[in-house]
């Protein structure tokens, strides 16, 4: 598998229809408490490992996302997120 370039990955984002595309680095083991966003968010994981949970849901459940995965956050979901042990790289599209 060929690795793509932190622009190809911010290319990519910007096909899939976002018009706000910059790539982000959490430090390890970061944690950002419950919140949402007033406009669908995706997440294009380059390095590291992302974990989601919504707390609102009926039975919440982290996940885990790793290198190459996709994370969609749809408008006012409330969502809370860790980085794993490396932290975390990754393009946002707003």
């Amino acid at each position: 598998m060929t690795t793509k370039s932190q622009r190809e990955s911010e290319q990519e984002v910007r096909s899939w229809g976002f018009s706000q595309v910059f790539t982000w680095t959490d430090s390890p083991n970061y944690y950002y408490s419950p919140h949402s966003h007033q406009n669908l968010t995706t997440h294009l994981i380059l390095k590291g490992e992302m974990i989601v949970l919504f707390p609102d849901d009926e039975e919440p459940l982290k996940r885990s996302f790793g290198v190459g995965e996709r994370v969609d956050i749809e408008a006012g979901r409330r969502h809370e997120v860790w980085t794993g042990r490396e932290g975390c790289v990754y393009v946002i599209g707003e």
